[in-house]
């Protein structure tokens, strides 16, 4: 495994779906870290120190979207209810409760998803700049859905991402990041999609469920999600604007908008620091109490 030795010991978890491979680091209440796409726990290796520093114990999976090196069973269901299900699995398969989830990106959407059908292990959220509401996918990525109903579309996509100049084009990795991802990070990115047939298949398997209607369901049920939610939200961001932040905002009912400078989509890359603090503080606020 690539991972930076940052995000702590190397650790898995059997799951009905499959094996599961995490990174944790620190001792004390829990934060799990979410990430999107086409990346994995990789996406935290700034994050996490600074957040298991403050007091906390950080968990740092990788989620089964496409970059990840154990492939799920055959017949596993990948949809994103299924895979919301999946991390409250992970929560219960590690009996952790009163839990922070940080999310990003993709990862954003099955959380949200998450907190309107599987809330009980959650006590906060932090959602940085994520697919929401009508933008699952931003309309810049809803080609792939379609693509990958093509039979062989996730060999394409592992090969088609190998150059490095094509990873900085608008529809790759170009508008998620202010400055370019470290190629040795890209490459742990997206080497086990081009390794493993099961990676392709497990990636294909959610794509073909991506949706607008999973998100705008799970916003339904906003109102009445009665945990603390944080958005630590990029400022430039052109998929994910700040607009959709205060849409959020506007539902949930116990939510602070923190407005992130000098940031696109992946916050954890652009402002690691200014993350791990609004985490950290945010982790150790009073919550309400359970309705």
């Amino acid at each position: 495994m690539a991972h930076s030795e940052d995000l702590g010991v190397a650790r898995t978890v059997q799951l009905p779906q499959g094996v599961i491979a995490y990174r944790e680091r620190g001792d004390g209440p829990p934060v799990l870290f979410v990430h999107g796409l086409l990346v994995n726990a990789d996406l935290w290796r700034h994050v996490v120190p600074a957040v298991a520093n403050a007091g906390y114990r950080c968990l740092a999976p990788d989620w089964p979207l496409g970059s990840h090196e154990h492939p799920m069973n055959p017949r596993a269901d990948l949809s994103p209810p299924a895979l919301a299900a999946l991390v409250a699995d992970f929560l219960t398969a590690l009996d952790l409760t009163d839990v922070t989830v940080v999310a990003n990106d993709t990862g954003g959407a099955l959380v949200q998803i998450m907190m309107a059908r599987h809330p009980e292990r959650i006590r906060r959220v932090v959602l940085t700049d994520c697919d929401s509401l009508e933008r699952f996918f931003p309309p810049l990525f809803a080609y792939l859905p379609v693509l990958a109903r093509l039979p062989g579309s996730g060999w394409l996509i592992a090969q088609f991402l190998r150059p490095r100049m094509l990873r900085r084009l608008p529809f790759t990795f170009g508008l998620l990041s202010k400055a370019p991802i470290p190629a040795e990070v890209m490459d742990s990115y997206l080497r086990p999609a081009r390794r493993h047939a099961g990676v392709r298949r497990d990636l294909r398997r959610f794509l073909t469920g991506v949706h607008r209607r999973h998100t705008l369901a799970a916003a339904e049920s906003f109102p009445s999600f009665d945990r603390p939610v944080l958005l630590a939200w990029a400022e430039d961001d052109r998929l994910f604007p700040l607009s959709l932040a205060h849409r959020l905002a506007a539902l949930l009912p116990h939510t602070r908008l923190v407005p992130v400078a000098d940031s696109r989509t992946f916050v954890p890359e652009d402002q690691p620091a200014a993350l791990a603090d609004l985490i950290a503080a945010f982790a150790q606020s009073p919550a309400p109490e359970h309705r």
